[in-house]
């Protein structure tokens, strides 16, 4: 996936091959830091008021002070597609980290924060998303502030890693046998019409495209349960499928190599699907056209 020449860093942009820092930077020696991932269609952001809402969460959490407004950073970032000339589909990667200082625990003072975005392509995975997805179940050993979009991602990473190992898209997570989210999005069941997923606490991220997918719910009139389930309920459900901002609404078909019902994503699923793709104004490469 291309990466694209220009990057924001701090509230200016420059050339990729530019962009340094020190070895002293506290996201590479602590992980002390933030991010975002923010969807691109055809050019324009999707969510993009809700990403940079939860930055600023992220930031309040872990008290990291950016030296910029909500809309400051709505205004860089929309320069930033602007100065690569974006019109396809792709992805904004955003960092926020304490800056660079001295390696010492506590929070060295006086020192800006470190920004940087870049603009990368990320065509749809229009396959996927059709035909729907394996994963497996992997426990959830992270911390307790999962709501926080940290840098500190090495517990998802090898929970990914084994997906990738077993040749599943992802690793859904369980702590004492009740489902948290998966490795990089929130999971969901249908039973009887009914949504389930895990309710929005400080165990998993609250997903910009999860809190979407109940608005979707929502407007179908479709009962969203956020009383959660057990990894059984996984195994029993009618349909089973996860969300993020790279994944959109992902059908899952297979979790530990047990088919989920008859292997096809159910008609929730495709009704969240063509939802989505209308609330983010998707209208060529599109499921609908596609099955």
């Amino acid at each position: 996936m291309a990466i694209y020449p220009i990057v924001l860093t701090q509230q200016t942009f420059t050339h990729q091959d530019n962009l340094t820092y020190p070895f002293e930077e506290r996201g590479l020696q602590f992980g002390d830091g933030i991010y975002e991932v923010i969807r691109i269609y055809n050019g324009s952001y999707y969510l993009l008021n809700e990403h940079v809402d939860r930055l600023f969460r992220s930031l309040d959490a872990v008290k990291i002070k950016l030296p910029a407004t909500k809309e400051e950073i709505t205004d860089l970032l929309l320069h930033l597609l602007e100065k690569n000339e974006m019109t396809s589909d792709g992805k904004v990667y955003l960092q926020v980290t304490r800056g660079s200082a001295p390696r010492d625990h506590v929070f060295p003072a006086d020192v800006p924060a470190n920004l940087y975005a870049y603009v990368q392509d990320l065509p749809r995975h229009l396959e996927n998303l059709q035909k729907g997805v394996s994963s497996i179940t992997e426990p959830d050993v992270r911390w307790e502030n999962c709501y926080i979009k940290s840098l500190n991602l090495l517990p998802n990473v090898l929970a990914k890693q084994e997906a990738k190992e077993q040749g599943c898209y992802e690793a859904i997570l369980h702590r004492d046998d009740l489902v948290t989210e998966c490795s990089s999005s929130n999971i969901y069941i249908v039973k009887n019409g009914v949504i389930y997923t895990h309710p929005a606490t400080n165990r998993i991220l609250h997903g910009c495209v999860r809190m979407r997918v109940e608005k979707f719910a929502t407007d179908l009139s479709i009962s969203f349960n956020e009383s959660g389930f057990t990894k059984d309920d996984l195994f029993d459900a009618d349909e089973v499928f996860l969300s993020s901002s790279t994944s959109e609404v992902m059908p899952v078909i297979r979790i530990n190599q047990k088919q989920i019902q008859d292997g096809t994503p159910g008609p929730i699923t495709r009704k969240l699907q063509q939802e989505y793709e209308r609330d983010a104004n998707i209208t060529e490469n599109n499921i609908t056209h596609s099955l």
